[in-house]
């Protein structure tokens, strides 16, 4: 039996999908369209009536067991989205996917390997901003790009956005030979299925706390343009490994940094979090002293402009709650919470990498930028929020507790620190950070913190006795670990 398939929106996005799905057989056929517009229902487009609308229509069509609903609004509000998956999940269908609202859709390129089973982050989060993607990836245009960290969630974002860019090369550079492999065969199957431009894709594999090696690479890449979003991320699991921490995400940017303006990068965005804001862990500090790191290269930097981009958590992202609380669903609960009254800032990782790639080409040499990331969401809303996606009642069906703050965990994150203020940049969702007072470390002190903190990452036979000293190393971060 052939499988049936609905596509929900019978505008570009849904017709450009149900020609794709006659042209290969293989998936099936497209039973109907189902439409609220009442200018669409009732006519018949490429073989395939319009229903509508959308509720009424989706209760009478009684789905079978192999039958599939495909939301192709990438412009539609996200509570319109929301309903429109409440209203199918309770008319029966159980296999749902959804066209994301990313840029390169909503400007009209959509393709069916771009669809996937919807997911809690789907609905979730906020309304992106709609930003024309190719445009704001212009001047990419026939450049090298190369992207660390580009098999972890938000470098492969990056990756698949970037397709649309028209650059010559995109390097994926990461540690994890697993992750990169991920991104590698994935990218090269969207370009075979016609997303984006033709980039020649290079997967390399290495440690950026490999000094000699980076010098090295970036020496023979010949990378226009560097998108830094490689690091140890885990705040609890950074506190158990504090030294880890200060070697890959400090040194390890320093050794990129260094080799981009030694090799003549024009452009080097370094990502940066809300956690580097009066940091209260060991990845906290780490990102701190790494945004000054970039504000100093900026400084000397004979051409290029080097600049860092802020902003909170994502939704979705690998070592996440999202996962986390899916897991804990799924085999129907408790739901784990720290701490009733902790807060966070979210955004899709989508959103957040349009941003990010806009901000790498309007952004000026030694700025520090800021994502708006509209207003904080308590995690314990968040919970109940995705134990009633999955068709449960809260308390009653899956219970939510609460473990305590762990080490290195603040209630609430801080956007910008108290010597800090915003300024408009006249890009939406996109704001620069200004210092309003002298920053805790001038250029001397930081300097040599770095030097202080290098015997502890890498061992000096002439100083064998600091060598892995996590003491030590909290004791050097000092004011940059309140």
């Amino acid at each position: 039996m052939t499988k049936r398939i609905y596509i929900i929106g019978a505008g570009f996005a849904g017709q450009t999908l149900a020609l794709e799905i006659q042209r290969k057989a293989v998936f099936g056929e497209v039973a109907a369209f189902l439409d609220d517009d009442a200018g669409k229902i009732g006519r018949v487009l490429d073989g395939a009536p319009v229903l509508g609308p959308v509720e009424g229509a989706a209760h009478a069509l009684s789905p079978q067991s192999g039958d599939e609903a495909i939301i192709a609004m990438p412009g539609a509000a996200q509570d319109y989205q929301k309903k429109l998956y409440t209203v199918l999940r309770d008319a029966g269908f159980q296999k749902i996917r959804i066209l994301p609202a990313i840029s390169q859709i909503i400007e009209g390129d959509a393709h069916l390997i771009q669809t996937r089973a919807i997911n809690p982050q789907d609905l979730l989060g906020r309304a992106p901003v709609a930003i024309n993607l190719k445009e704001s990836l212009a001047y990419l245009r026939g450049k090298r790009v190369l992207i660390t960290g580009a098999g972890g969630s938000i470098g492969s974002e990056l990756c698949r956005q970037l397709l649309s860019g028209g650059a010559e090369r995109l390097y994926l550079f990461g540690h994890g030979e697993n992750s990169i492999y991920q991104i590698d065969k994935e990218l090269r199957l969207l370009q075979e299925e016609g997303v984006g431009e033709k980039a020649t894709i290079v997967p390399v594999i290495g440690d950026l706390k490999d000094a000699p090696y980076m010098d090295l690479l970036l020496s023979r890449l010949k990378a226009d343009v560097v998108f830094h979003t490689a690091a140890y991320k885990h705040v609890p699991m950074m506190e158990e490994n504090p030294v880890a921490a200060i070697q890959n995400n400090l040194f390890g940017a320093a050794n990129i940094l260094y080799a981009a303006q030694k090799y003549g990068v024009k452009r080097f965005v370094h990502i940066t979090t809300d956690k580097a804001v009066e940091p209260s862990s060991v990845y906290g500090a780490s990102k701190y002293l790494c945004e000054q790191l970039v504000t100093e290269t900026a400084r000397v930097a004979v051409n290029g402009a080097f600049m860092a981009v802020r902003f909170g958590n994502v939704l979705g992202s690998r070592g996440s709650i999202i996962p986390l609380f899916e897991k804990q669903i799924a085999k129907g609960g408790p739901v784990t919470v720290t701490h009733p009254d902790m807060k966070r800032w979210f955004m899709t990782i989508p959103e957040a990498c349009s941003l990010v790639l806009k901000a790498g080409g309007v952004g000026e040499n030694g700025c520090l930028y800021l994502l708006d990331m509209g207003e904080p969401v308590r995690i314990r809303e968040l919970a109940e929020q995705m134990i009633r996606f999955y068709g449960f009642e809260p308390y009653k069906d899956i219970e939510i507790v609460y473990t305590g703050v762990r080490l290195g965990e603040k209630i609430e994150e801080k956007l910008i620190a108290h010597n800090e203020k915003t300024v408009e940049t006249g890009f939406s969702r996109i704001l620069r950070i200004e210092k309003t007072a002298p920053a805790m470390e001038d250029i001397h002190s930081f300097r040599e913190k770095i030097e202080r903190l290098r015997p502890i990452c890498y061992f000096d036979e002439k100083q064998p006795a600091v060598y892995r000293d996590s003491a030590l190393l909290r004791e050097i971060l000092g004011n940059a670990l309140n």
